[in-house]
């Protein structure tokens, strides 16, 4: 064996039948790596200081693997692909050609069959991708067990980037207080569609195969199709938004649910650690969402200064339009009327939409800086937190098991803790529109 560290693993009992393709980096801490029931199959390579593989893990059985300071919760399968900055909290299993990169999660026994890009994506429990799938920037909840799951269709893909260059553009399907529950209709991704971020879905939801979804549905239990266009070929004017209060509500939204998720991360999952490799993989856990929640506040950051540009554009037309309607002695004839400044008239909508949407995005970062670093617990998260731990006192800690078994009651508390986390949240920045 030319590598030291492979020899190494293969005597702490991890089974590497062909050492010699086998690569472990200097800086991989092989402490953090099981030698109970770990299997590392020919390519595979693990790199980086943060990487950490629990016991009964399979890695590269399809296709070579590279694991990039990634973190591999137990009786996982990664068959083959390149994995970076993820974790995978157990029991999950991802085909071959995968690419995953920083800011994903996948909690317990979510899965993903062959060719799958993910990025700042967190599924919850149970949920499941099939093949040649884009699906970043993304949360996905729903489902109840591996029988009654939230899935997306082979060849979907959830249309993240902008002509405007921004991705202020993540997408929830389902919510995040009552996903963590486990009680909750699944949502089906229908293939062969898409979604255009930022956009949000209620549980139960049906998207059609084929169809591209451009609208929020917060309704439950609705059939979603998106039909197709016309061939037209119509003027745009670059770098100038549309629908502004639709962004900016969903992006707060999505932030919002998120730092309710890191409450759940710093007071429900850590009851649930029985080791130090459980404890490790717990920590990465709440890295990864506080790397999530960070890039959302930078995209929404980006998203402001295009809005200040986009509004500039919009007062030079109108000023334009006046200009020309005073030379023809005629009012200007536009569905945009224009500036204030120009016509003494009161503000037009598109603009008063792009200022509402500035100022609250000017405040955006404090609050949400602010409620992340709070003290989150409140009366109901106690109470929770007691139901959560007279369930591991009874059943033992099995996440999943304690979770789908709470009372609906207990479910309910837990719910109405994280929402008022969200909530105060959405009240201190307001809505736009």
């Amino acid at each position: 064996m030319k590598n030291n560290k492979v020899a190494l693993l293969a005597q702490k009992g991890v089974d590497i039948p062909n050492p010699d393709s086998v690569y472990i980096s200097d800086d991989v801490n092989l402490d953090r790596i099981s030698g109970q029931g770990v299997t590392l199959y020919a390519g595979s390579k693990i790199i980086g200081k943060r990487s950490l593989i629990l016991p009964n893990v399979r890695i590269g059985y399809e296709a070579p693997v590279t694991l990039e300071n990634t973190l591999v919760g137990e009786n996982t399968r990664l068959n083959g692909g390149f994995f970076q900055d993820a974790v995978f909290a157990g029991d999950n299993v991802f085909g071959s050609g995968a690419h995953v990169r920083k800011g994903t999660i996948l909690e317990e026994e979510a899965n993903a069959a062959h060719t799958v890009g993910l990025k700042q994506t967190i599924l919850f429990p149970f949920v499941t991708l099939g093949s040649l799938i884009n699906f970043c920037d993304c949360l996905m909840a729903g489902g109840t067990s591996r029988k009654d799951h939230s899935e997306v269709g082979s060849s979907f893909i959830h249309f993240n980037y902008t002509p405007n260059q921004d991705k202020a553009t993540a997408s929830m399907m389902g919510n995040v207080h009552q996903g963590v529950m486990l009680n909750q209709r699944p949502i089906f991704l229908g293939g062969q569609g898409g979604l255009v971020g930022p956009l949000r879905m209620g549980y139960g939801c049906i998207t059609a195969a084929g169809s591209i979804i451009r609208k929020n549905e917060p309704k439950n239990d609705r059939l979603i199709l998106g039909g197709g266009f016309k061939n037209v070929s119509l003027p745009r004017r670059v770098g100038v938004y549309t629908q502004v209060d639709i962004i900016v509500n969903n992006n707060i939204a999505y932030i919002a649910g998120l730092i309710s998720l890191q409450a759940w991360y710093h007071h429900v999952r850590p009851l649930f650690v029985h080791d130090y490799l459980s404890e490790e993989l717990l920590l990465g856990m709440q890295q990864n969402l506080a790397d999530c929640i960070d890039e959302r506040i930078k995209r929404l950051k980006i998203f402001r200064e295009k809005l200040i540009v986009s509004k500039e554009i919009l007062l030079a037309g109108a000023g334009a339009r006046a200009d020309k309607a005073k030379a023809n002695n005629t009012e200007p004839a536009s569905a945009e009327p224009a500036s204030p400044q120009l016509t003494d008239s009161k503000e037009p909508p598109g603009i008063r939409l792009h200022n509402a949407a500035i100022e609250i995005l000017k405040k955006a970062e404090d609050v949400f800086n602010r409620e992340r670093t709070s003290d989150q617990m409140t009366r109901e998260g106690e109470s929770f937190v007691r139901a959560i731990e007279a369930g591991i006192a009874k059943r033992g800690q099995r996440y999943i098991f304690v979770i789908q078994n709470l009372d609906s009651k207990e479910a309910a508390t837990g719910s109405q803790w994280l929402y008022g986390i969200e909530e105060k949240i959405t009240d201190a920045l307001g809505g736009c529109g």
